[in-house]
């Protein structure tokens, strides 16, 4: 049994991958997809002081309470920021790191070092500290690559709002143990939004793709399920 532990992006919270845990649970495995400090049934705890480290503290203590070893540590998006913190802390328990589309920093680096165009979302925060989902636009973008009504409105209706001290805090990765850490990339090719670019795969690390868009999750949980599946084989 492996168990993976699968942390949501901006904007977004654990139910996201509801249609991935059964398929993992089915097959054997452990699964864990909390809500990060400020989103689905944390979202009262929302605030100006909710940035990278707190999400960074809270997957990390997750992986403290629960005793957690050998863990596929998935990312999607501007969770790889955050995964990429909680393998520097806990390299020992990480047994495979997944940046799915994933912000994938190097040290000292925020979210808007690593995607520039972030920068675009503080200017417009509300009230100076919370940036809005983006807005659907037409297919093939949609919303955060999700084009089917139904799920779209499923979406929208579990979208929040996400704080701009998550894009400017810098994570740190001086831990050389973490760097030892097996990776996995993989990356949605459909309904890339204009100014979203990817840094180059180091040699060595593994890249797998999918032919559909951001939210990967929503809308090929199967084929994405399967890539978890062979990482953890």
């Amino acid at each position: 049994m492996t168990t993976f532990l699968l942390v949501h992006g901006a904007w977004h919270n654990g139910q996201i991958w509801n249609r991935v845990v059964p398929l993992l649970e089915s097959a054997g495995h452990r699964v864990l997809s909390p809500s990060l400090t400020g989103y689905g049934q944390k979202a009262q705890l929302l605030s100006p002081e909710v940035g990278l480290g707190t999400h960074v503290d809270g997957v990390a203590g997750l992986i403290e309470s629960e005793r957690l070893d050998d863990v596929v540590l998935v990312g999607h998006s501007y969770a790889g920021m955050v995964i990429s913190g909680v393998a520097n802390r806990f390299p020992e328990r990480i047994a495979q790191l997944v940046f799915l589309d994933a912000m994938v920093p190097e040290d000292g680096e925020s979210a808007v070092d690593v995607l520039p165009v972030t920068k675009q979302l503080i200017d417009v925060a509300v009230d100076g500290w919370r940036v809005p989902p983006m807005p659907e636009l037409p297919p093939p973008l949609g919303l955060f690559g999700v084009t089917d009504p139904d799920d779209v409105a499923w979406l929208r209706s579990t979208l929040s709002d996400h704080p701009v001290r998550c894009l400017q805090e810098p994570v740190w990765l001086g831990n050389p143990a973490a760097r030892t850490i097996p990776r996995t990339h993989i990356h949605c090719l459909e309904g890339t939004p204009a100014g979203i670019t990817r840094r180059p795969v180091p040699a060595g690390e593994r890249v797998r793709e999918l032919p559909t868009g951001h939210d990967c999750m929503i809308t090929m949980p199967v084929e994405l399920t399967r890539l978890l599946l062979e990482v953890a084989a």
